[in-house]
């Protein structure tokens, strides 16, 4: 699997300090098929929350990854994006390859994800279609953020 140590001009970070709420926040609600409309403050909380990694070119933050987890047996990938005008160099797959490889991950005993549109991309993680999808269940509210 080819994925880049590093992007020159880039730089990733799990500080939240350093995270753009405003930019997640847009992103999610405006361009994203899986959170269209979400509050802001469903977005900070989730934030708050989370194991989250930034994408960064100088102080801009341009990507984001989301990971719900207990630190110890589960983690749920959530929210992963680069914006437009920064895609097609590299960047989710090293975006990726930092999530995989961060320490609070390691030794889990499932990692989840929920995609539409991007399974060649985690397929080269090592994530692949539940082979016993029956034993999954879910509550889904799909327009929970349009009942506001």
């Amino acid at each position: 699997m080819e994925t880049p140590t590093s992007v020159s001009g880039y730089e990733i970070s799990t500080d939240k300090e350093r995270l753009d709420i405003d930019t997640v926040f847009h992103f999610l609600s405006d361009e994203s098929y899986w959170a269209t409309g979400i509050p802001r403050d469903v977005v900070a909380r989730s934030i708050e929350n989370s194991l989250c990694f930034g994408v960064y070119q100088g102080t801009t933050q341009v990507g984001f990854a989301r990971i719900v987890t207990d630190k110890a047996t589960f983690a749920l990938l959530a929210d992963v994006f680069i914006v437009e005008a920064h895609r097609g160099k590299g960047l989710s797959k090293w975006l990726m390859r930092e999530v995989m490889a961060h320490p609070d991950l390691q030794g889990l005993r499932r990692l989840l994800l929920l995609t539409s549109d991007a399974h060649s991309l985690y397929a080269q993680f090592g994530f692949s279609a539940i082979d016993d999808a029956w034993r999954f269940m879910e509550v889904l509210h799909p327009d929970v953020y349009k009942r506001n």
